[in-house]
Order: structure tokens, then sequence, then C-alpha cells
């Protein structure tokens, strides 16, 4: 069978078992998108390229498949360049395609031409320029594969005009493999003994849990494993919903914003059962003050990640889950005699610094953040998939939405994106129709993508978009309050727009709250609308987030208020 390039492109898609596109369409891809239209593929028009690729982001996250999207060359290429390193950082398996100008042209400064692999080399897992219609099918088969396997990544293929419109004969390729590319699944036995016998002995451990376990699908095992050892669990930001937030064993998220329990833990473990993490430095602050006192156990599928950042005492490197499944089974041959009895001062430990410093905040008459997040998850249950943008409302919706299942979450936290939260919380919708999505926002983040807004009204998602409006550029106004004498320099917001009205003007809803009365109200009117609704609440202007840990020191040297 004889087909030309983007055809073959769509048919590995749907042996892929694609079903969503995001993307924006131009010359150089106007053949792909010739065949998209007469595929049975759902294509999302996004208003701007960055969009795209946090859609797909988000869509990668929610549901558990990889992400897709589509774009054209020259600007189209490069306007997914954050979109893609943000997916890096968090290491989330997206594939985009992008056009480029026909192969004759490569090199000549064409209209709209941009190297776009090299430009993504240091910010994928893995790039190509198709070079033959021949090649097609292998390229794109070869990007999913390495798109979702091992450490999952983003993957960029580069399609030139004239490949795209090029004939061969097309063959499906029913199996794969890459010599140079056998990522380590199931980790050594040996290893695996060594760690159980650590967890058995240890008087106070304690489990480090981040992405890589959701991402591995195994928060049913770790819950299993933290609850059979008598473990306190805490994870990193991108970990949130890996264990139970409702369980007596959490202790909250760790690091710069982390929880005073969970920080103080960490300094008084004698055990750290490290998975799926990379400690990043916003969790450890001072590295060579972090779990000083601690064994240290790293299950990670990356090699490169294990004594990256933190000595290891026992590297582990497999997936998560066949590695929790196997310390499990391990776990349960063991006898543990008084283990609860050997855990109870440490459980006991734990509880006092609980007591010592709670998440709090006094609510008088101007809105606080926090409380609008704390009735966002009273009024939802917490059964909602929260985005978030970047800022002080990301740290917000971590510390008072509380997660206990995985993919419920969706933030950028590596790279940091703001404009993050809106195209992903399309992708999580389109993911998850008949689940609630919110958007936690600022009203300084929130504009970098606010075109989305037609994104999403467009296709009718019932995105709710909840709005912490300080007229702030928040947490780096909270740096400069807190370590530059209040001099706010450039993080004043007050040429913010109406954003009831703008909502309106897009075809969305808009509401607001202008006093503490009003949040339950504006927040369930919001909630129960079947439409995309803005929800507006201006809260307290210099509110800080705390716990915060300063730059560069230990993570028990928290400011508390």
């Amino acid at each position: 069978m004889e087909l030309t390039g983007a055809q073959i492109l769509m048919k590995v898609l749907e042996e892929e078992g694609v079903e969503t596109i995001f993307g924006y369409p131009g010359g150089a891809v106007i053949d792909i998108y010739d065949e998209l239209m007469k595929s049975g593929l759902r294509h999302v028009l996004v208003r701007h390229e960055q969009g795209a690729v946090h859609a797909a982001d988000g869509y990668a996250r929610a549901s558990g498949k990889v992400g897709v999207c589509l774009v054209t060359s020259g600007p189209g290429a490069t306007n997914t360049v954050t979109g893609i390193a943000s997916a890096y950082m968090d290491s989330i398996p997206v594939v985009v395609f992008t056009g480029q100008v026909p192969t004759g042209l490569i090199g000549n400064d064409a209209f709209q031409e941009v190297d776009i692999v090299g430009i993504t080399r240091p910010c994928t897992k893995h790039n190509y320029l198709v070079k033959s219609v021949d090649d097609m099918a292998r390229v794109v088969k070869e990007a999913f594969y390495l798109a979702r396997s091992g450490r999952p990544g983003p993957v960029l293929v580069d399609i030139p005009k004239d490949i795209a419109s090029a004939r061969t004969g097309y063959k499906p390729i029913k199996e794969l493999s890459m010599r140079s590319y056998n990522p380590t699944y199931k980790p050594y036995r040996k290893q695996l003994k060594k760690v159980v016998k650590m967890v058995v002995r240890a008087k106070r451990p304690l489990i480090f849990a981040g992405g890589g376990v959701i991402l591995s699908k195994s928060a049913d095992e770790l819950t299993r494993f933290a609850r059979r050892g008598k473990i306190p669990v805490t994870t990193s930001l991108m970990g949130l919903g890996a264990f139970p937030g409702s369980d007596p064993l959490w202790l909250g998220m760790i690091g710069m914003h982390g929880t005073y329990r969970a920080n103080m833990s960490s300094s008084q473990c004698d055990l750290l059962l490290a998975v799926g993490v990379r400690f990043d430095d916003r969790v450890t602050g001072k590295t060579d003050a972090f779990a000083a006192q601690a064994q240290i156990v790293h299950i990670d599928i990356d090699p490169t990640s294990i004594r990256k950042n933190i000595p290891v005492t026992v590297p582990v490197v497999g997936d998560c889950r066949f590695t929790l499944e196997q310390l499990n089974g391990l776990l349960e041959e063991e006898n543990l005699g008084n283990l609860e009895e050997k855990r109870t001062p440490w459980l006991e430990q734990i509880e006092v610094w609980k007591q010592e410093a709670r998440l709090t905040y006094d609510q008088k008459e101007i809105i606080k953040p926090q409380y609008v997040i704390e009735k966002l998850y009273e009024l939802t249950g917490g059964k909602a998939i929260i985005t978030t943008e970047v800022g002080q409302n990301q740290m917000w919706a971590a510390q008072y939405y509380h997660f206990d299942e995985p993919g419920h979450f969706i933030t950028s936290g590596g790279l940091g994106v703001m404009g993050f939260g809106l195209p992903a919380a399309i992708g999580a919708q389109m993911a998850h129709p008949d689940k609630m999505v919110v958007d936690v926002a600022g009203d300084g983040s929130i504009q970098m993508n606010i075109q989305e807004l037609a994104t999403a009204v467009q296709n009718r998602l019932p995105i709710k978009v909840v709005i912490l409006n300080n007229g702030y550029l928040g947490m780096v106004r909270q740096w400069q309050q807190l370590f530059y004498e209040k001099r706010y320099a450039c993080t004043c917001m007050d040429c913010a727009p109406d954003f009831v009205k703008l909502a309106e003007a897009y075809g969305a809803v808009g509401l607001r709250a202008t006093r503490p009365e009003e949040v339950e109200t504006v927040l369930a009117e919001g909630l129960e609308s079947d439409r995309t609704v803005i929800m507006d609440f201006l809260v307290e202007k210099e509110e800080c987030v705390y716990p915060m840990v300063p730059a560069g020191a230990p993570i028990t040297e928290m400011l508390l208020v």
C-alpha cells in the first residue's frame, strides 16, 4: 500500500491509540492537517503553540497516556520550547510534531525556517529530523516508545514539507527494538533484601516520594509499603497524590514551602527511603544538612539521577512499581514483631512537631487566599483535578488542597512556568470530560496564556479558573518583602484587566468575591456551572506563603510567620 508521509503519520497515530491532538496549523504542516481532517482523530485548536504543549502535558498527566501536539515550522516550532522544557523537567511523555521547510531549503534561511532539532536538543529526551519518507513510520513509532518508556519525557519529530507529501510503500511496524536503549525496569533483588533489613532495623524511618511514583502508577504499592512498615510519608511538589493526604501517616509536602513536621522529620530520620525523586534544590535546601543523620535508599529508573545531588547508601535502579511490588513481597515475609512499638516514639515526635507549627492563617475582613483553597477543597470533596499556575497560588494549592489520588495535582514543578495551568486544565478536561477540573491561578500568571480561554469556550469545556488576585507578582513580591526591605521593584500588577468582563468577552462566565462572606457563594455558583468559569477573588495583597526556607539554608530553618 503506497501512502504519503502525512497519511503514514495518521496511520501510526491511530495504531498508537492517539485520540486527541492539540495544535495550530501553518503552511509547513498543511498536508498533515489535510489528512488530519480525514482521520478520526480529534484536534483541539489552541490559540498559541505554547498552550498546545501545556495542554498535551496536562492530558498526559491526567490520562497516563502520551500527549500529542502538532505545530508548523519557524515561530510555530519555537513557541513550543517552553512547554517542551517544562515537560522535560517533570518527565512527562509528550510527542511534539513540528513542520519544517522542504529538505532542499534546509540551511538556506528559508521563510519560517529554524533548526528546532538543535534548539530543543537540551530539553528533549530525544528528537528527530525525518530525512526520508521511508523513515516516517519507524521514527514516529520510536518517538512514542521513547516518550513513554523508562524515565518518560518529551520527544520532538521535525517533518519537512516535502516529506509529508512524498509517497512510499507502507507496512505496519509490529515490533520495535532499539539496541542502544534498554531501560532497567527490574531491580537487583540483592539490593532489595538490604532495603528490607534496613526498614526492619530503623527506629525513625521516613519515605520521601516524588513524581516517579505517579508516573509509574505505583501509588497503591507505596501506600501498602508505608502502612505495612508503619513509615510516615512526605512527598515533593510533583509527588502530591502519590500517598493519601487523609492518611494518618501523611506529613504533607517537604521543602522550601513544606510543612514543619515534614522538614523536621527529614533532619531527624535514621532511614530515608527516596522513591522516584531527584532531590531538587527546592526540596533539599542546603544539601550537606539534608537528612544528615540518615542512611539513604534511592529508588529510581534513571541511574543518572542517583547520587547526582545527594550521597546515597543503597542505590536501587528500577521502575518504582516493580520495585515496590517486590519490596512489599519481601516485607510480608518478615516477622515484624514489635514494629509498631518500635515506631511509636517516632510517630509521637512527629505529632509534637505537627502541634508546634500547623499550617495556619488568620481570616479577618479581607479574603485570605488560603481560605479560598480550603473552601474549594470542602466544596469539591477533594475530588477535583487541580492544575495550577506558578507562584504563591501554586504553593497554597499544594498546602491547603489535600490529594488522596495520583494524577489530581498537575503543575509545572521543575521549570516553574507561569501560564501553565489554564492550557494544562484544557488537556486534563479533554482526558476526563466527566471530572471537575480547576485551575488555581494568580492574577499575574493567568495573563501569560489567557488567550486559551477561547479554546476552552470553543470546546465547551466546563473548566473553572480560581484567581487569587492580590495585585502583585506575589512570590517575587514576597521575597522583596522579606529580604529586600519591601522594595517592590516591578512586581505591582495594578493594571490587570477586569477578569469578570474579560471572561464575558470570551463567552465564559465571570464571577467575583471581594469579601470573605462571598467566597463560598461564588465558589458554589462557579462550580455548579456547566460552562467555562473565571472566579476572581480579591485577596490580601501582602499575604506570604509560610513556612518558607530562605535560599541556601537547611530546610529545618523555616520562617513560620
